[in-house]
């Protein structure tokens, strides 16, 4: 069985390491030569030439989604499919390739693409990753994820090998678009609890309280985590998730609301400096 993951940067690399670990065959795709450099010093076989990947039976998309004029950008999950249906076309074989979905999107893309670029000739799903590299062991490639997928079939194909095969814990869902949402729906939901902890801090100062030994504090209840406020929420992820999810609907007011709180805290934290 032929592998190839699509996109070797924080996401992608860790994946195409774990599926090569467990024996099978993987080829890596990047536009990027330094990440297709690493990849191949970890024993992938790894291009930036997409002519030079063979027919696999499974591919799976990790590539970077992001923000264009502050809104979703997906061009480069749609450059992925195109070279995808493209290889599918270039085979002689009558099966369908599984085509698996990790990266970060909005609900309804994957049925966009299913109809618009795979013309339904693939069997898809989507399993948002869950990778954190601060931790590895812990919250690596092998924990619990969220399967969705485009129909039954995909569903029994996408199974099969993230749970059969790969060992991944799997947590289904009745529709694609659940497993999409999923993914934006956890990194807002951790934005929120940030900027709450960034608005507590500035309360606490304002009042001339501690705020770790408060947060301390609150954390001592069962159902209570209030995390660190450090230097505003960055990254690629967070900001970027936070995003997609304000870009569903107007009625997203705590999430503006949270965005507001970390642009005031942000620049507080810049004037003490």
């Amino acid at each position: 069985m032929n592998v190839c993951v699509l996109g070797l940067g924080e996401v992608g690399l860790p994946s195409a390491k774990y599926i090569l670990e467990k024996n099978m065959k993987v080829f890596g795709y990047d536009i990027n030569e330094s990440a297709a450099e690493r990849a191949k010093r970890l024993g992938i076989e790894a291009t930036t030439d997409w002519k030079k990947i063979p027919f696999s039976q499974i591919y799976i998309i990790c590539v970077y989604a992001g923000l264009k004029n502050d809104s979703p950008d997906f061009s480069s999950i749609y450059d992925a499919g195109r070279k995808v249906i493209e290889k599918q076309r270039e085979t002689s074989t009558s099966e369908k390739c599984l085509v698996s979905i990790e990266s970060t999107i909005i609900p309804g893309l994957c049925r966009k693409l299913y109809e618009e670029i795979f013309k339904w000739q693939v069997h898809l799903v989507h399993v948002p990753h869950r990778f954190w590299s601060g931790d590895p062991v812990r919250h690596g490639v092998r924990q619990r994820r969220v399967i969705g997928a485009i129909d039954g079939v995909s569903m029994r194909k996408g199974w099969a090998f993230y749970k059969d095969l790969l060992k991944i814990p799997l947590h289904k869902v009745s529709s694609i678009e659940i497993a999409e949402m999923s993914k934006i729906s956890e990194q807002t939901f951790r934005y929120i609890q940030i900027a709450f902890a960034e608005e507590l801090k500035m309360v606490c100062n304002e009042l001339g309280m501690n705020f770790d030994e408060l947060r301390t504090a609150c954390n001592t209840k069962w159902n209570i985590e209030i995390p660190e406020a450090r230097e505003g929420i960055g990254g690629h992820c967070l900001p970027k998730d936070s995003k997609y999810f304000t870009s569903l609907t107007s009625s997203a007011r705590l999430v503006q609301s949270a965005m507001q709180v970390d642009d005031v805290y942000k620049k507080i934290i810049h004037k003490l400096k």
